[in-house]
């Protein structure tokens, strides 16, 4: 089904009631980010899990802009803002608290790059036992030590005034692919090279170095 795109605008609006610092900022990167998620979307869910949710606007956001009726946000810690309509809970980190096909579809959104790398297969499995439907994968890929260096840079920019993990390992093309054979998943759809960033700020951190890849269930 084809989803139209939305406005930064649009986004601005949703995120502002929880987060007053974007009154005044406009969210071009969660825009984009939402909009690529969009691009890969199929048929529309009951239930989603967005995993690793942070505040939580984010997957409220989700909830009201794509064509899904329920959304639930998990993390391993408790920073959602209060004001969300969307379901919250924290959890472990290793067993998410919902039985087997609880959900039609799961986000992961800027997150396992920041999950241990010892921790990331199990967290895949958890994934697929609880969802029946897609992942929808929003997250970076390297190429080597310079590549990393940006992206932890651009974790610092993104997440330090959010309270947000800065400690991460980045996944190489070869390790997404890997990860996906070794948990019950397949890579159906991968774009890249959308235009986050222009001008000197992409000759310093390329848009390739952004992905929104949609596992499916194999």
């Amino acid at each position: 089904m084809e989803i139209n795109a939305f406005q930064a605008t649009d986004l601005q609006k949703i995120l502002a009631s929880h987060l007053p610092m974007y009154k005044s900022k406009m969210p071009h990167y969660q825009t984009m980010m939402l909009n690529s998620l969009r691009t890969l979307w199929t048929g529309h869910p009951k239930r989603l899990i967005d995993v690793g949710g942070g505040t939580g606007v984010i997957a409220q956001a989700i909830s009201q802009l794509f064509p899904v009726n329920e959304v639930q946000t998990i993390d391993v810690v408790d920073r959602f803002c209060k004001s969300l309509t969307v379901a919250t809970d924290s959890y472990d980190g290793r067993t998410i608290p919902f039985e087997t096909g609880s959900f039609d579809a799961a986000t992961l959104n800027n997150v396992l790059h920041h999950v241990p790398v010892e921790e990331r297969v199990n967290l895949f499995r958890e994934i697929r036992r609880v969802v029946h439907g897609p992942l929808y994968i929003k997250d970076h890929v390297s190429t080597g030590l310079i590549d990393d260096v940006r992206l932890t840079a651009l974790d610092a920019i993104g997440n330090i005034p959010f309270g947000g993990m800065i400690k991460a390992k980045y996944l190489s093309q070869q390790e997404w692919q890997s990860l996906a054979d070794n948990t019950g998943w397949t890579i159906s759809a991968q774009i890249s090279n959308i235009p986050y960033r222009s001008g000197l700020f992409a000759v310093l951190f390329p848009n390739r170095l952004e992905t929104t890849m949609r596992f499916d269930p194999s």
